[in-house]
């Protein structure tokens, strides 16, 4: 699906525009729930694996949602915790950036940052070929 320079790319787009920006982990998975990358602030215990799956699990069920009241789909979901959030965004047909957060960053400013990165890494998966 990606090539190792895009991997590079995309990871050096994460950490730069999400976690050093305070979001606590970011994964960036397939419909499938494989993560393809994931990052974290040195500080999570999340079972990375665990999560990719029932996160593709939950925007499949939204998106059956969707297609029941006639929607496409939704692109975006929202889970809001009293401690941490969790911002998903389709990045792509096949992929979704999941992006958790503490209640200290506003959502406006995850959706500004989230925003940029989908936006850089669609530039990414369409100006370099993807290995076969």
């Amino acid at each position: 699906m990606f090539n190792q320079e895009q991997l590079n790319a995309i990871d050096t787009i994460i950490k730069s525009h999400l976690i050093d920006s305070g979001v606590e982990n970011v994964i960036y998975i397939d419909l499938a729930g494989n993560s393809i990358t994931k990052h974290d602030n040195g500080n999570s215990t999340l079972d990375y694996m665990a999560f990719a799956a029932l996160a593709a699990g939950n925007f499949a069920a939204v998106d059956a949602m969707a297609k029941l009241i006639g929607e496409s789909e939704f692109s975006l979901l929202f889970h809001k915790g009293e401690k941490s959030s969790i911002h998903f965004s389709k990045v792509t047909e096949d992929t979704i950036l999941i992006t958790m957060f503490p209640k200290s960053i506003s959502l406006g400013i995850v959706r500004l940052k989230v925003s940029k990165v989908v936006t850089e890494i669609n530039e990414i998966c369409s100006a370099l070929p993807a290995d076969s």
